[in-house]
């Protein structure tokens, strides 16, 4: 969007008057053509190949919430990137982790951390965990159109909720239909083989080394049975990106770490490849 289109220094007024907090619905009445679901398309002769996001994972425990993804990323029976990166902070306290058409779901991250940032500096305070999931709600609901065509993105979002000090997940459909997990949630193409895993391994009681080892485990498992999942890849060292939100805020955990645990899992693996309880433990 042009703020200075007749270059006399001056910006326009919609940038001086006061309004919604929003970003989002500043944007869609100064610029609506940028918002990622008002984009039009060509008409369709068939399926819309794009690059995919797959599979995200998220499990709480006592002093926050872990969030994890795989770094495939799929175009039809293709192997489209495989080091993409699919989980970002929201900000401070919160993460994204996308999956569903990647370039759109990159474009709707960026706005989303927008967002949270304009409602700051307009408001002088953070949004509520709750707050920043009905936020992404709005979004996804708006990209309806988009995802009729085939150009889906169904994140899962997971943050440290400040007023109730304990780390929260929340999931989405198509629609912008938002759930708060329990526990634990999963979501893109390997989201049922990770979820039996994390069902099986999960306790409520659970370190945050273990809540770590358990989301690559989970991925690990998801990667054995869906083909569009990519597993720890030694050989060109692509590990799993995942983070963790406490108390403290948002952290990435490093490549050495992710390589750490993965290496032994796959270690555990060989020796005992039906993978049991004992691989977490």
């Amino acid at each position: 969007m042009e703020a200075n289109p007749r270059n006399n220094g001056r910006l326009p007024a919609a940038f001086l008057t006061p309004g919604s907090s929003s970003f989002m619905d500043f944007l869609s009445h100064q610029s609506p053509e940028m918002l990622p679901g008002k984009r039009s398309l060509p008409p369709l002769q068939g399926a819309i190949e794009a690059p995919h996001g797959t599979t995200i994972v998220a499990v709480s425990f006592p002093g926050g919430v872990v969030l994890a993804g795989d770094r495939r990323a799929t175009m039809g029976n293709m192997i489209a990137q495989r080091d993409i990166e699919k989980v970002f902070p929201a900000d401070e306290y919160s993460a994204v982790g996308i999956a569903g058409t990647a370039g759109l779901a990159v474009e709707m991250v960026k706005l989303f951390q927008l967002e949270l940032e304009h409602f700051e500096k307009v408001e002088g305070a953070q949004l509520s965990l709750e707050g920043k999931a009905n936020r992404l709600s709005t979004m996804i609901r708006s990209n309806l159109a988009m995802a009729m065509q085939g150009l889906a993105v169904v994140p899962l979002f997971a943050g440290w909720d400040v007023d109730r000090e304990k780390g929260r997940i929340f999931s989405y459909d198509v629609t912008g239909g938002r759930s708060e997990e329990v526990g634990y949630a999963s979501t893109g193409s390997g989201s049922i083989f990770a979820r039996g895993a994390m069902k099986k391994l999960y306790r409520e009681d659970l370190t945050e080394d273990q809540a770590t080892t358990l989301v690559i485990q989970a991925l690990y498992d998801a990667a054995d049975d869906d083909s569009a999942t990519g597993g720890p890849d030694v050989a060109r060292r692509i590990y799993p990106i995942v983070t963790v939100i406490t108390e403290q805020g948002f952290r990435k955990l490093t490549d050495e770490e992710s390589a750490e645990i993965a290496r032994s899992i796959l270690e555990r693996r060989l020796e005992q490849p039906d993978g049991p309880r004992a691989a977490l433990l």
